[in-house]
């Protein structure tokens, strides 16, 4: 049956819950891996793997067949030992083993999204530290072919709010700073606000530089066109003016790393006539002729960007510009949700929008709510990623418990992973948050983090392929 236009009942085996929205689901994995992928989700037959087993040792639910191991927890050693393995463990990318020989090993890189309060900071490292008061950072991890990890330690340190980023086609991980405060606040010693380049076989050859053309702002997540080497970078602000959606044109395209030092060109994205895209509520609706303006003070040295004067057409802001990925010929980015409440134009659940750079158009694929509570995929949906038999895997981020969600390519959720750990009291019980989830390059293992206490697990078992 098809996803368009339909409301979607998600059998969680847990929940019971449903989500709403209008749109396309399989539009999201058009020229994907996964779009040639099988539309089941797994072994049942009403999709996914069944219902998820409680795990006895308390940490981590998952369907029968299914098992983790425990690669890294917050607090400890160091497997470098540099220090202690830091908190809030978020965004995560997996890459291929590069020496011959080593084919099997993924190298796992870690951002922490540490702020000025965090209870476990990333490690100072001379000659991986950006600002010794800064707080988060990364640590890279070597796993061999069963998940044992041969190594972990410090790949950049003295960064803050690592919260997401992405990979880029040479295999290195670009860690966004989801914060703009400047030297002199919380005892820093330099500004705050910009994308690193992360080496996940060795770390120093990137080193701490932040790669200041790429803009100094509230970053979430970047996706880069592998044609032609444009990032496109996402705006995650807290308040009005919301946050915008960049690209940036680097000299050397496609150079390989530590090219992205030699700069480029930032820019923004105008829909004409859209000041906000909240107010953009029919699925289907096209908007040709996109434009992109130079940000006019990248460095945001008087005034952040999306304050900025961006002449007489003004620019298109959106609340809550959180995950990116490219898809076949397109860039995907979400704006999870916005509020009239918080100064939004107009209220929604989250929308996934597509933008189509050859014929410079952006569609708008789906629309969650507002009509409706959206329940899944999970509250507040966070982290995604493709998954390995065509449909995509979603972190949950809100109240109560924890889970990793899957939702297949014809619109059904199920339970993939449920956290026990509890952090809050009996009486006030709280979970950790998923996030960073991610495959192997093989798409043999599953692996994700707990953001609090943050921990990283390796899930293995009869993935559909």
């Amino acid at each position: 049956m098809s996803a368009t236009r339909r409301q979607v009942l998600g059998r969680t085996g847990a929940l019971g819950a449903s989500i709403a929205f209008t749109g396309s689901i399989p539009e999201l994995f058009a020229g994907t891996a996964a779009a040639a992928g099988s539309d089941s989700a797994g072994g049942t037959a009403g999709g996914g793997y069944g219902p998820l087993v409680p795990d006895p040792d308390g940490l981590l639910d998952l369907p029968e067949g299914f098992r983790y191991r425990v690669l890294s927890r917050e607090g400890d050693e160091l497997r470098s030992g540099e220090g202690k393995v830091p908190s809030h463990c978020d965004g995560m990318a997996a890459f291929p083993g590069r020496s011959s020989g080593k084919h099997s090993r993924t190298h796992l890189v870690r951002n922490h999204e540490n702020r000025v309060d965090a209870a476990i900071r990333v490690p100072t490292v001379q000659g991986l530290t950006y600002d010794p008061a800064g707080l988060g950072g990364c640590t890279a991890l070597e796993l061999d072919s069963r998940n044992h990890v041969l190594s972990e330690r410090v790949a950049i340190a003295g960064t803050a709010v690592n919260c997401a980023g992405g990979p880029t086609p040479w295999h290195t991980w670009l860690t966004c700073e989801e914060t703009e405060d400047r030297a002199g606040t919380h005892g820093y010693t330099k500004d705050h606000g910009f994308i690193f380049e992360v080496d996940p076989y060795d770390p120093r050859r990137t080193g701490a530089v932040p790669l200041t053309a790429m803009g100094r702002f509230q970053h979430e997540a970047i996706a880069v066109d592998p044609r032609n080497g444009i990032v496109y970078e996402t705006e995650d602000a807290f308040e009005k003016p919301f946050g915008l959606f960049y690209r940036f044109r680097p000299k050397k395209p496609l150079g390989g790393t530590g090219s992205l030092r030699a700069g480029g060109e930032l820019q923004a994205m105008r829909v004409p006539g859209v000041r906000d895209l909240s107010t953009v509520q029919e699925t289907g609706t096209t908007f040709d002729h996109i434009e992109w303006v130079t940000v006019p003070d990248p460095l945001a040295k008087e005034t952040p960007i999306r304050f900025q004067d961006f002449g007489s057409g003004g620019i298109t802001h959106a609340q809550k510009l959180e995950g990116c990925y490219w898809g076949g010929s397109s860039v995907y980015f979400v704006s999870s949700f916005a509020k009239s409440a918080d100064g939004s134009a107009a209220d929604h659940y989250g929308q996934i929008w597509r933008y189509d750079p050859q014929r410079r158009r952006l569609t708008l694929v789906i629309v969650f709510g507002p009509d409706t509570d959206l329940q899944l995929p999970g509250e507040s949906p966070d982290n995604i990623t493709l998954a390995p038999s065509g449909g995509l895997m979603v972190c949950e981020d809100g109240a109560g418990a924890q889970h990793v969600f899957g939702l297949t390519r014809s619109g059904e959720v199920y339970p993939m992973a449920r956290g026990r750990q509890n952090i809050g009291t009996p009486e006030e019980p709280e979970w950790g948050e998923f996030a960073g989830v991610t495959f192997a390059p093989d798409r043999r293992t599953m692996y994700v983090n707990c953001y609090t206490p943050g921990t990283t697990f390796a899930v293995t078992g009869p993935w559909q392929h």
